[in-house]
């Protein structure tokens, strides 16, 4: 680990990711906190005694850098804020799906199950409303504002380094990273996870090119100095650029498998990618659970856009369903 920084993962409340990573930053002038978990009073009793091991306590956090608007980065640091007062700092283009997230008596994930019938997935819609029903947020108790948006460019002093803010769209649109390029540390968010790929425009607010938008982010990443790897799920790895190599190497065969699938006589997202596999263990689609199906199916809809973008596939609509052919 770099000097000064401390690794602190703070659990989850499902089985999909177990803990997410939030990073201290310690040195002149405070401590300042790299995410902050999801707002539950485990994951805070976690921090608590993970700072006190340190010699600090909450009082102690002068700021929380935020990479992305996601309920495991964000939540916790808006209700510690209430009673210590630090500051909290997001990404600039997170703000549209911070506000939608906001609304009351919204569901979760209400983009992505307007979409569903349309990519031939409506019997997922009921399902999954089933799931979300009665899981509303209440708005300002978890979303509010935060202190500052930051902005792409610009630099921070935190824990004695300077680091860069570095936009990486494509998770979400308002993500970003903070890269060190004097001592060689990025700290990557989900933008670039060691063990697993990101999902593609996770987020309530709809980006119209997310996996464009994440390959252009990749590249960016790429093109800056090599930096250790702090990822908020997952170990700590030793080259960001060799990571960027296999998710860009990744997301090249599945870009190829997909439209393979379509030149073979799938159309619609939902046929593709049920001839696709999943996960590390090589699933079926329908081995999955209706969540995990809802992200593939969206996933597979990110890959087949991008290949009609590059003019390898084009695409109609018949009867409300969206279907993929060759050009």
């Amino acid at each position: 680990m770099a000097r000064g920084v401390h690794r602190i993962p703070l659990p989850l409340p499902n089985d999909a990711l177990r803990a997410v990573n939030v990073y201290a930053l310690d040195g002149p002038g405070g401590l300042v906190l790299i995410d902050s978990g999801w707002a539950m009073a485990h994951a805070a009793d976690v921090l608590l005694r993970a700072l006190d091991g340190l010699g600090y306590g909450l009082e102690d956090v002068r700021r929380f850098l935020i990479t992305h608007v996601h309920r495991d980065h964000y939540t916790q640091a808006v209700v510690l804020r209430r009673e210590f007062g630090m500051r909290v700092s997001l990404g600039v283009d997170e703000r549209a799906s911070l506000e939608e997230s906001a609304k009351p008596h919204r569901l979760p994930m209400e983009a992505q199950l307007a979409r569903l019938p349309s990519l031939g997935a409506g019997h997922l819609v009921d399902l999954l409303g089933v799931r979300f029903r009665g899981s509303e947020d209440a708005g300002e108790a978890i979303w509010e504002h935060p202190d500052d948006w930051l902005r792409p460019g610009t630099t921070i002093s935190a824990g004695g380094r300077t680091l860069n803010v570095v936009p990486t769209p494509g998770h979400t649109r308002g993500h970003v990273v903070f890269h060190d390029t004097d001592d060689r540390v990025l700290f990557a968010g989900d933008h670039v996870l060691p063990t697993i790929t990101p999902s593609i425009g996770f987020e309530p607010v709809l980006s119209p090119t997310p996996l464009a938008d994440f390959l252009g982010s990749l590249a960016r990443v790429r093109s800056r100095p090599d930096a250790l790897l702090l990822p908020a799920h997952g170990p700590v790895a030793p080259s960001a650029h060799a990571r960027v190599d296999e998710l860009v190497a990744h997301h090249g065969r599945r870009l190829d498998q997909t439209e393979d699938a379509v030149l073979r006589g799938d159309s619609s997202p939902y046929e593709v990618a049920g001839v696709l596999r999943w996960t590390r263990r090589e699933k079926e689609l329908a081995d999955l659970d209706p969540f995990n199906q809802m992200l593939a199916i969206l996933e597979t809809t990110a890959h087949l856009e991008l290949l009609v973008a590059q003019r390898r596939l084009r695409t109609t609509v018949i009867d409300g369903v969206h279907h993929f052919a060759a050009t």
